[in-house]
């Protein structure tokens, strides 16, 4: 079996993940609002995290370094992941995905100013392309613009900066103690937000399956995402991550009959290429000795 191959198999099980953590999250909307989704999410992902940590005997992995990088990038992750929920809520899902994958062009023009890196003119150029992008599916005018796609597109940009700091905090964490961080500070994020106005709703019986599937697939998108570009480069994975668009869009189609919007597939093609255009464009570099 080749390399891309497996990757594939990896994006097919990522992109089920994505998918069905929106569509839960859609589910639970209407009885949780976000607080309360990403607190139960938390726990989820706590009892798996730390299970699997104890079951492989990883506590010496678990590091206690950069307590401060770790706070920050969980709260920008929290804020990220809640307005991704309320924007699942209001808008297509296929909007939603297509202003997700702004991310990585967010990336490439907040990186200058968080971590030090050069701007180059490709990059510029495939950031330029991810803002045309932005405005053919946002479409901004008094008629279209609404706070579901700017509370989708702000999350990209929260989202870019979790992508930062985690390139930051990689280079002295073990994979186990990223995730232990994760789980933990977003638990505890969740547990003050829900419960700010003393009110938390408890999950019913019916909720339980949807908010432990929102935590088992938030973990499972990231992993197996992360097991593709283990053994494939961007350049592969980038390509099979954006059938994320026409599945979600297809979902939407058949569970909420959302139409297909051909202007968010036109938009989105145009990201596409502004991400393709830079991964394309950095791998096409000299190695330094």
């Amino acid at each position: 079996m080749t390399n891309t191959l497996k990757a594939a198999m990896w994006m097919t099980g990522a992109i089920a993940s994505f998918s069905s953590m929106a569509v839960a999250g859609r589910e639970l909307g209407g009885d949780y609002d976000t607080f309360e989704i990403m607190l139960y999410r938390s726990v989820v992902g706590v009892v798996i995290v730390v299970s699997l940590i104890t079951l492989s005997g990883g506590w010496s992995r678990v590091g206690r370094t950069q307590i401060g990088t770790h706070f920050l990038r969980n709260l920008a992750h929290f804020t990220g992941q809640n307005l991704w929920f309320f924007a699942v809520t209001l808008i297509p899902l296929a909007q939603v995905f297509a202003l997700e994958f702004t991310t990585p062009l967010w990336v490439i023009v907040l990186a200058p100013l968080v971590l030090g890196e050069r701007l180059t003119r490709m990059r510029a150029v495939a950031g330029a392309m991810g803002f045309v992008g932005i405005l053919i599916v946002a479409r901004p005018d008094p008629s279209n613009l609404n706070l579901g796609i700017l509370t989708a597109a702000a999350s990209a940009i929260f989202f870019a900066f979790t992508i930062m700091m985690t390139k930051q905090l990689t280079k002295g964490n073990s994979i186990a103690t990223i995730l232990f961080y994760l789980t933990t500070f977003q638990l505890a994020f969740g547990l003050v937000a829900a419960g700010y106005d003393g009110d938390i709703a408890l999950p019913s019986a019916q909720a339980w399956p949807l908010l432990g599937l929102v935590g088992l697939a938030g973990l499972l998108a990231h992993y197996c995402l992360t097991n593709a570009l283990a053994i494939a480069p961007a350049t592969v994975v980038v390509p099979l991550d954006f059938a994320r668009l026409p599945v979600i869009a297809v979902v939407g189609m058949l569970l909420y009959s959302e139409p297909l919007d051909l202007l968010v597939f036109v938009g989105a093609a145009v990201i596409f290429a502004g991400n393709y255009l830079n991964i394309w464009s950095e791998t096409r570099k000299p190695v330094s000795p």
